[in-house]
């Protein structure tokens, strides 16, 4: 069992936008999938699935979004989703993809502390 534990965000800035950076790890819970008839080669034989970020008391809703599957998830699973492009190529082992979002896992239970 893994327990993950919330942190602030640390501040850190994006060195060419000078953007907060946020949320580059998140958990999530797939809510739908994709279907495509033409689709890019990199998303070749994976599959395009629906995450619905799960947020603690207090935090501002972020919309649903797309992440590319590399776990086998299905709809209903609590998954680890890594929103930041360089990590998900790095995760696919892919070094000139077009990816952003990619889930790297499925959560069995998550604990948090106050």
């Amino acid at each position: 069992m893994v327990s993950i534990r919330p942190r602030k965000a640390l501040g850190l800035l994006d060195r060419r936008t000078s953007q907060k950076i946020r949320n580059i790890m998140i958990i999530g819970k797939v809510v739908g999938t994709i279907v495509t008839t033409i689709s890019h080669p990199h998303y070749k034989n994976r599959r395009l699935l629906v995450v619905q970020p799960i947020l603690v008391d207090g935090e501002s809703a972020d919309e649903d979004f797309i992440a590319l599957d590399n776990t086998q998830a299905g709809i209903g699973d609590t998954v680890l989703v890594n929103r930041e492009g360089n990590g998900a190529r790095q995760a696919l082992n892919i070094p000139d993809g077009c990816v952003i979002s990619v889930i790297v896992g499925i959560v069995d239970s998550v604990y948090l502390e106050n």
